[in-house]
């Protein structure tokens, strides 16, 4: 089984925020979301709050389901 990572919130941080600062991207706030679902409702999270965080698969440049100019072709 894979060991599960957590984020612990900082005070003021939101989904976005919470995802640009793990993974880089903003983008992969649903992700977060999708799997701490008991915490949807929660826009702005108060300090301390554990957030569980799904591996997301890194993109490859080879991957054909990716439009050409993301391919680098």
């Amino acid at each position: 089984m894979a060991n599960v990572r957590v984020y612990r919130t900082q005070s003021g941080d939101t989904w976005d925020l919470i995802a640009y600062r793990v993974y880089g991207s903003e983008g992969y706030y649903h992700d977060l979301i999708r799997s701490n679902l008991a915490l949807i409702d929660i826009a702005v999270f108060d300090a301390n709050v554990p957030i569980i965080l799904p591996e997301i698969a890194e993109e490859s440049d080879n991957d054909t389901s990716l439009p050409p100019w993301k391919r680098g072709e």
